[in-house]
């Protein structure tokens, strides 16, 4: 009898500390849902929704950052995932023209506490502004997140870099370095999104360097777990299922976070869901914060 006393209350413990893991846990995705305005032909959204769609509830994100959403993907995206809340607007007007890089968070983990979008310029907050010599008007939406169950905050952030100008690339991830930790307020922060760059170029070694004691210092989810590189690792597949190259979407934290999975999603066979892969991150809030 006392065997099986024993037996019970290690499987409790277990379950028990499995639970409160899974409830410490925040399953980050970022995924570039590739505009509807594009003429994709066989691979235009009509053709890929529900597959893209299909992708996030696979994951079941508890935080999504999307990027060169449309009003009408806007719009699909509140109707068909409805258990989340939405963050962000349109770049061109701060409505509804142009690209979103919208937040969907969980409500029923996360409250808003605070949000906004500011633009990839030299005056971040002049609605439609673009700079750098940047081919488009390019945002980072935000929001201050309120974990109802602990009462712990952190920023999350979400953003598109500009696909032509190196210089606004790197102009971005300074802005961000500064911006975040002005609006984070001391608490911790996540950024995803898609940056147009990869790790071997300036915008990336901006973001991920040392602090100077007022911006914030970010790491590579995906390189913390994965820290060997390797040939193969292309978030960009172009309708083409591409692997070979390098990551240009990250899912980044700030050191109060640890990574304890990352992923890029790639489907086994048929239709792909967007021109971009799926990147996701497992990430651990401490106790301390």
């Amino acid at each position: 009898m006392s065997l099986l006393k024993t037996f019970l209350a290690l499987t409790l413990a277990i379950a028990t500390s499995a639970l409160a893991e899974s409830q410490t846990a925040i399953r980050v995705m970022s995924f570039n849902i590739r505009n509807s305005g594009a003429k994709d032909g066989e691979n235009h959204w009509q053709h890929r929704k529900d597959l893209y769609v299909k992708t996030i509830k696979d994951f079941d994100p508890d935080l999504l950052g999307t990027q060169e959403v449309l009003a009408d993907q806007f719009d699909t995206l509140g109707q068909v995932l409805p258990e989340y809340g939405v963050v962000g607007v349109a770049r061109d007007d701060g409505k509804r023209e142009g690209e979103w890089s919208a937040i969907l968070y969980r409500k029923s983990r996360f409250q808003a506490v605070d949000s906004g979008t500011f633009w990839l310029s030299e005056t971040p907050d002049e609605v439609g502004s673009r700079a750098w010599k940047a081919a488009c008007v390019r945002i980072c939406s935000w929001a201050r997140l309120r974990e109802t169950a602990s009462g712990r905050e952190f920023l999350y952030a979400n953003t598109h870099y500009d696909h032509e100008s190196k210089l606004a690339r790197e102009e971005s991830s300074k802005l961000l370095r500064t911006r975040l930790p002005e609006l984070a307020k001391g608490a911790p922060v996540i950024l995803s999104g898609d940056f147009n760059c990869i790790e071997d170029d300036a915008p990336y070694r901006a973001l991920v360097g040392p602090s100077d004691g007022k911006s914030v210092a970010l790491v590579d989810s995906y390189r913390e777990v994965h820290p060997e590189r390797k040939p193969d690792e292309a978030s960009f597949n172009g309708f083409k299922g591409t692997v070979a190259g390098s990551r240009i979407d990250w899912i980044l934290h700030s050191p109060e976070f640890k990574a304890a999975a990352a992923e890029i999603v790639r489907p086994k066979s048929g239709r792909l869901p967007s021109d971009h892969y799926a990147v996701t991150a497992v990430i651990r809030l401490s106790d301390a914060n």
